[in-house]
């Protein structure tokens, strides 16, 4: 190491022990300072302002998340349009270059779009857009029990509650 960045590390290490300090020392103080009265009302879950009803393990339809996920990619398509159409825009760039970086631009932009535009149909023609439940592929499978065992079972069982964790 060079003696001329030992002082520019020094000053890095400081810069960051400092904002780990104040980071910790923001948090201990909030810590000491705020009230801790906790009681039932407190400590229940919150969902949108409602009541929670029932445990919070149930199966949650797994297209909410799909959708969610879908969302977001075209959120972050939003994001990355607004530089481009800065840039896109400056009158500089496109005089110095005789609007070659006009037409780069935008098939840079064509292109990006059409890749997210694929994206959609894939996740369309997969069905993850779709909200009436598939139903499900049922296979006959050869089993040595006899089904009226199954149906006893079944009858034994019905009112019998299961606990889930």
């Amino acid at each position: 190491m060079s003696g001329e960045s030992t002082p520019l590390f020094f000053q890095i290490l400081l810069f960051f022990s400092s904002g780990v300090l104040f980071v910790a020392s923001a948090l201990l103080v909030s810590r000491l300072i705020r009230p801790n009265r906790p009681n039932k009302q407190k400590l229940m879950s919150y969902e949108s302002g409602e009541t929670p009803q029932g445990n919070a393990w149930i199966q949650f339809n797994l297209r909410f998340y799909v959708l969610a996920l879908v969302f977001i990619l075209f959120e972050v398509e939003v994001v990355f349009l607004f530089p481009w159409s800065v840039v896109f825009a400056n009158k500089e760039l496109i005089a110095e270059t005789d609007g070659a970086w006009g037409w780069f631009a935008f098939v840079e932009m064509l292109i990006f779009i059409f890749i997210l535009v694929l994206g959609l149909a894939y996740a369309w023609k997969m069905g993850h857009l779709d909200w009436i439940k598939s139903s499900p592929d049922i296979k006959d499978v050869e089993s040595p029990v006899p089904n009226s065992l199954y149906a006893d079972l079944n009858e034994k069982y019905k009112h019998h509650k299961v606990n889930m964790p």
